[in-house]
């Protein structure tokens, strides 16, 4: 059934492709078999919570890493750090001197410090 519709300025009638009531044209012929498909019960599980992973994004990579990499497996990994602590503390302290020396604030302070740390791990002394 082709329903005519007629616009003021149109000299021909529109006609419209519609067949059938609002049911069938929101679900379809075959809604019954949309219903059936959907599981009544949905089982919802407790997400995976994978543990955080303390790691340099850049290990291995870096000017310096095989040279890092070789002085840890000489010495060991425990001393390895042991001297990898002390001298991250001596250049911090120097970091701290240079800005009392120019009169930095904490803030810029902790800035250069970060900064330091960051470009550690791209030259691979953090491997």
């Amino acid at each position: 059934m082709a329903t005519s519709v007629s616009v003021a300025g149109f000299h021909k009638p529109l006609y419209s492709t519609f067949h059938g009531g609002w049911g069938t044209s929101i679900c379809g012929d075959n809604s019954t078999v949309l219903i059936k498909s959907v599981p009544e019960a949905v089982r919802v599980t407790k997400p995976v919570r994978f543990l955080p992973v303390m790691k340099n994004i850049n290990e291995g990579k870096g000017l310096f890493a095989p040279v890092v990499v070789l002085a840890r497996n000489i010495i060991g990994k425990k001393r390895f750090n042991q001297l990898r602590g002390k001298a991250i503390a001596l250049h911090s302290q120097v970091i701290t001197e240079f800005c009392k020396s120019i009169g930095a604030d904490a803030k810029q302070r902790q800035g250069l410090i970060r900064l330091a740390k960051k470009n550690g791990e791209r030259l691979g002394f953090l491997a």
